[in-house]
């Protein structure tokens, strides 16, 4: 696509909704990438040719543009230009949602591998984290989440068998945990912990990671009436995800 036609494209999404010029311009920049029109990595028009075409001042197309590449719209090259930033898909960190329906909400497609599906005997950390006795039998599994066939969550789960009892024959190809265990135990409570840490190779293998890619974890628990249902410990490539949480305040 040619900066010409992709100033074309902003000028008929810039509309004349009452609003300040510079937010009218990143509006419909972002409604561009937004709907396909400006693709991941393709430059993006000029100053000169943005100030020329929408006739306002460069003050406001730099503002516009500044403001969309902190907000992870854009990247800004030296000497180069800027172009459409490749868009992290994202996870709500205060809340427990499902991958599935996240990435599907996303426009994209959700698939997963099942790796593992046990009975183990509880260690002390294992049975802790439940509220159970060690050596306690309880359930392991290990599942990749795939955006559009691309790894974007490693899922190390634990669950507590008296409150799920039939976690391990479920088929999890065509449920996710979540759907299942929020129907057999809904959720009344939970804790997150997040960190940022350097995968091991197994880990890094199961992302398609390079070497020097850190992780986001969560480590999550959640209850039902007062019982631990599960331990989860979930791993997300860093340059591939982001974490969104929302919160009210009172002034």
């Amino acid at each position: 696509m040619t900066e010409q036609t992709a100033v074309s494209q902003l000028v008929n999404a810039m509309g004349d909704q009452p609003a300040p010029i510079y937010q009218r311009v990143k509006q419909a920049i972002i409604s561009q990438i937004n709907e396909g029109a400006w693709k991941p990595r393709q430059r993006v028009p000029s100053e000169s040719e943005l100030v020329a075409r929408l006739g306002v001042s460069r003050m406001t197309i730099n503002r516009a543009l500044r403001e969309l590449t902190s907000e992870g719209y854009l990247v800004r090259m030296q000497g180069v230009g800027t172009f459409v930033a490749e868009m992290k898909g994202y996870t709500a960190m205060l809340e427990v949602h499902n991958i599935a329906e996240e990435i599907t909400q996303r426009g994209h497609r959700h698939s997963c591998r099942v790796l593992g599906m046990n009975e183990i005997q509880a260690d002390p950390a294992q049975a802790a984290v439940l509220g159970l006795a060690t050596g306690q039998a309880i359930f392991h599994s290990l599942i990749v989440h795939y955006e559009n066939d691309v790894p974007v969550q490693m899922e190390d789960r634990l669950v507590n068998p008296l409150v799920a009892p039939d976690y391990l024959a479920q088929d999890f190809m065509t449920l996710t945990p979540y759907t299942y265990l929020m129907q057999v135990a809904p959720l009344t409570a939970g804790e997150h912990i997040v960190e940022a840490i350097m995968p091991d190779t197994p880990q890094r293998e199961l992302l398609e990671m390079n070497a020097a890619e850190p992780c986001l974890l969560i480590r999550r628990q959640t209850w039902s009436d007062n019982r631990v249902v599960t331990y989860a410990r979930l791993l997300y490539p860093g340059t591939r995800y982001k974490l969104l949480g929302r919160f009210k305040g009172h002034g």
